[in-house]
């Protein structure tokens, strides 16, 4: 009675756990209804990793981490957890190991920031042992590292869509499981939130926990996690550390997408980058070679004299101010010559 006891109020000791890693995934089919998404799935979740799965759409993501989380049931083969069937372990063992962030979670109405994440406390509750101090403590903990404190009062429906997936990461903080899973947790959010929760996963990891989480974006993928796990078709393609799994040889046979994969100029990891499949192959341009402007050049034209003491007269021109020399004493001046000029202008 007393192991129970201890067993009930405290999360499981990870120096128990056994040499092999604490999630395994061996030989599993599974699906929905009569549709089978996997056959022979094998793959193993390193302890204390930060695992991401990546894959085409439909490629059976979700449905593997559903079976890590024990809402699917393999039709054939087994998920381990900590040497055992997963299928073995009454619910609240599960939930004192393993917490679980779905796709889509519906809080009840009317529900405030606190009591949500205090429900994360539910595993380490019984008729004997009620709320009590460490609760509290747990709870607080995890609404200071989420930034919700002076949100604790406020209705979650209140919130917006990046604060109320917050809180649901709060909820799975205070749970205080060593294992978390995520099923595309930045769905929906805009990219500052999307990193802001990243960056507070990564928190987790440092912290000691397995992280295993499903994602779209490949950057993410390769800039958080140390391991991954490739997928296509409801099996296993490649698993390893992004540095070695991430190619473009690998994203174009995956996914259908030609790229250039080149360091992440922040993170040195690895970054995909499309091409455009619009654009020809480019071609050398030989270079030109600079041309020198020329300037045009103005042949200047003969001025006739004019006869010493011969008065020049007005007239000749039909601009203001201006003076023309007397033609009939100086004879005719060319069109082009240049030599009119403002005497006395007009007042």
């Amino acid at each position: 009675m007393t192991d129970q006891k201890r067993t009930d109020e405290q999360p499981p000791d990870d120096t128990a756990v056994a040499a092999q890693p604490r999630l395994v995934v061996d030989e599993a089919t599974i699906g929905y209804d009569r549709t089978v998404i996997s056959e022979h799935l094998s793959v193993r979740i390193p302890d204390g990793s930060f695992t991401a799965i990546i894959g085409p759409n439909g490629c059976g993501k979700s449905t593997l981490l559903r079976a890590l989380a024990r809402v699917l049931t393999p039709r054939a083969g087994r998920v381990l957890l900590d040497g055992r069937a997963i299928s073995t372990y009454r619910s609240k063992e599960i939930a004192r190991r393993m917490g679980l962030l779905p796709q889509t979670s519906l809080a009840p109405d009317g529900i405030r920031v606190a009591d949500l994440v205090a429900r994360g406390r539910a595993p380490y509750q019984s008729l004997v042992h009620q709320w009590r101090p460490s609760d509290e403590d747990a709870v607080a903990a995890a609404m200071r590292a989420t930034r919700l404190t002076e949100l604790s009062g406020r209705l979650v429906d209140e919130l917006s869509g990046g604060q109320r997936q917050r809180v649901w990461v709060a909820m799975l903080l205070a749970q205080q499981t060593p294992i978390v899973l995520l099923d595309e947790p930045t769905t929906f959010l805009d990219i500052a939130h999307q990193y802001e929760l990243m960056e507070l996963f990564r928190t987790f990891h440092d912290q000691g926990k397995t992280i295993v989480t499903v994602l779209h974006d490949l950057n993410q993928a390769a800039r958080y996690a140390d391991h991954l796990v490739v997928m296509n078709n409801g099996g296993i393609v490649t698993t390893g550390r992004p540095g070695e799994v991430i190619t473009a040889e690998l994203i174009e046979e995956v996914f259908g997408l030609r790229s250039l994969v080149v360091p992440d100029p922040v993170t040195g990891t690895p970054m995909v980058v499309p091409l455009d499949p619009r654009a020809a192959p480019a071609q050398p341009v030989p270079p030109v070679a600079p041309v020198r402007p020329v300037r045009p050049v103005v042949t200047a034209q003969p001025v006739p004299p004019v006869a010493p003491g011969v008065p020049v007269q007005p007239g000749g021109t039909d601009t203001p101010g201006v003076l023309d020399v007397d033609a009939s004493v100086a004879g005719p001046v060319p069109s082009t010559s240049p030599i009119t000029a403002d005497i006395h202008p007009e007042k």
